[in-house]
C-alpha cells in the first residue's frame, strides 16, 4: 500500500455510507487502514451488504441509521461513533437527497425544505458534532459532497443547486477557523454519476445532461472516492477550503 495515502489510525465516519459514492469512499478508506462507521437512512440492506463486502476482505465496517437532519439523531450518532471507532479525524458528509427534477413555480415549501434540510443542514449538523474535538485536537479532515451543479446551475433543480452552494459556502468559511489547527475542510464537487439519486431524474433530463459532457458518460462512484482519499489523507495537507471537481468536463474551472 503507498504510504501517502495510509489511513492507518484514523477513525472516519460516512453519512449516506451505505451505497453510492458514500460507499465507495467507505470501502476506499477501510482498504487504506482506517477504521469507519457509516451511517444510511432507510437501507439497511444497502449497509448490511457493504458490510459483507468489506468482511470478506477482512475489514470491518460499523453502520448505524441517522437522519443528519434531525439534530437529536445526530446527536446519537456522534455518540455510536465515539463508542465504536473512538474519537474521529476524517468526516465526510456524503448524505444527500435530490428532488427529481420539477419547474421552480412548482417546488413548495416542503420540498425546499428536505432538499436544503438534508444536503446543507445536515452537512453542518453533522460537522458540527465533531468539529470541537478536532480542533481540540489539533488534527482532523472534513470532506462536503457538493455538486458541479452549485456552480453552474440546471432547469429543474433549484431547491438542489441552492443546498450545494451553500455547501460550498460553509467549507470556505470553516476552513478559516479549521487550517489554522490543523483541521482541514475541503469539498467535493462531482459531476453527475451513475447512482440512484441521478436515476430520479427524467429520461429527458438525464438525456440533456449527458449531452453537455465533454466526456461524453456519467462518472462511476469508484472515479470520485479516489479524491475523498486525497483530502483525507497526508498528500491532501495543503488543501484548504478547496472544492475539487472530478466532473468529466462538466464545469471548467
Amino acid at each position: 500500500m503507498n504510504k501517502t495515502f495510509d489511513l492507518s489510525g484514523r477513525s472516519a465516519v460516512i453519512t449516506g455510507g451505505s451505497r453510492g459514492i458514500g460507499a465507495a469512499i467507505a470501502e476506499l478508506f477501510a482498504a487504506h487502514g482506517a477504521r469507519v462507521a457509516i451511517c444510511h437512512l432507510g437501507d439497511e440492506r444497502g449497509a448490511v451488504a457493504l458490510q459483507e463486502r468489506l468482511t470478506e476482505r477482512g475489514h470491518v465496517l460499523h453502520a448505524t441509521e441517522c437522519d443528519v437532519s434531525d439534530p437529536l439523531a445526530v446527536e446519537r450518532m456522534s455518540g455510536w461513533t465515539q463508542a465504536v471507532i473512538g474519537d474521529v479525524d476524517i468526516v465526510v458528509n456524503s448524505a444527500g437527497v435530490g428532488g427529481g427534477d420539477r419547474p421552480f413555480e412548482q417546488t413548495s415549501d416542503a420540498d425546499w425544505d428536505r432538499i436544503v434540510g438534508i444536503n446543507l443542514r445536515g452537512t453542518m449538523q453533522v460537522t458540527r458534532a465533531y468539529f470541537a474535538g478536532m480542533m481540540a485536537r489539533r488534527y482532523g479532515r472534513v470532506i462536503n459532497i457538493a455538486s458541479q451543479l452549485a456552480y453552474k446551475g440546471a432547469p429543474g433543480l433549484a431547491h438542489y443547486c441552492a443546498a450545494k452552494a451553500g455547501v460550498v459556502g460553509f467549507t470556505r468559511a470553516l476552513a478559516y477557523e479549521g487550517a489554522p489547527v490543523g483541521v482541514m475542510v475541503n469539498a467535493i464537487a462531482p459531476g453527475p454519476v451513475d447512482t440512484e439519486l441521478l436515476r430520479n431524474h427524467s429520461p429527458q433530463w438525464l438525456e440533456m445532461k449527458k449531452g453537455q459532457l465533454p466526456i461524453g458518460r456519467f462518472g462511476l462512484a469508484d472515479e470520485i472516492a479516489p479524491t475523498a482519499l486525497l483530502l483525507a489523507s497526508a498528500a491532501g495537507a495543503f488543501y484548504a477550503g478547496q472544492t475539487l471537481s472530478p466532473n468529466g468536463g462538466d464545469v471548467m474551472l
